[in-house]
């Protein structure tokens, strides 16, 4: 398969009343990249990353996903996802949860270890058999991330995963983030306002009003 995992060309979203949501954006992921997308609220950030994971459709313009197969194996195979609202099936463990795409994905066997250990690598193994509503938001981000991770996709993308978090907790939670990716290939896309986050990114997107105004790649992130 291609290196290039997602390729957006002239994408443009509308909504109702002419609201345009997107226009004329042209993007590229790589696998292994590392991309902040960043931009006031309401630029585009949360319709870029829907349109870019199959979620949504653009209104002009075509997206492909050359190194990621065909569109009905997206999700949750190839492509994880952290929504900025809470995602978390309220009926279900935090460890169901987290093992949910195993499961919806044939192997229900390994769900359980592998939701145990991503749980105890973010510092939540003792939430394990809590639902949803037992948790704080900032946990149920890093709870979202862990079911973002459980299936070693070859893409991740992140609407405001450390939104809820207080700084130190966001500077551990990330650390984990991207040691867990280090050496997999594995690419990871995050709208964020952190600015501590963006900055550890290669490339920085910056979105306004619909619009990709830059695409600033930095060779010096850590």
């Amino acid at each position: 398969m291609s290196d290039t995992l997602v390729v957006g060309k002239h994408l443009g979203r509308d909504f109702q009343r002419g609201v345009a949501a997107l226009r004329d954006v042209n993007c590229r992921i790589a696998s292994d990249a590392r991309i902040a997308v960043v931009g006031p609220s309401g630029s585009g950030k949360t319709t870029l990353l829907h349109i870019l994971g199959g979620l949504d459709k653009p209104t002009s313009g075509t997206v492909e996903w050359p190194g990621l197969g065909p569109f009905e194996e997206l999700r949750p195979r190839h492509i994880g996802f952290v929504f900025q609202t809470p995602s978390l099936f309220p009926a279900l463990t935090v460890a169901q949860n987290v093992g949910l795409p195993l499961v919806l994905a044939g192997n229900p066997a390994s769900a359980g270890p592998a939701a145990a250990a991503l749980l105890d690598l973010f510092g939540l193994g003792e939430l394990r058999d809590r639902l949803p509503e037992e948790l704080s938001g900032g946990q149920s981000q890093r709870v979202a991330m862990a079911r973002a991770l459980v299936m070693k996709p070859k893409l991740v993308l992140a609407d405001e995963p450390t939104g809820q978090l207080d700084s130190i907790t966001a500077q551990f939670f990330f650390d984990i983030v991207m040691e867990q990716l280090e050496g997999t290939g594995i690419a990871l896309v995050v709208a964020t306002h952190d600015e501590a986050v963006a900055a550890r990114m290669a490339t920085r997107w910056t979105m306004d009003h619909g619009r990709l105004v830059s695409e600033w790649p930095r060779q010096d992130a850590a």
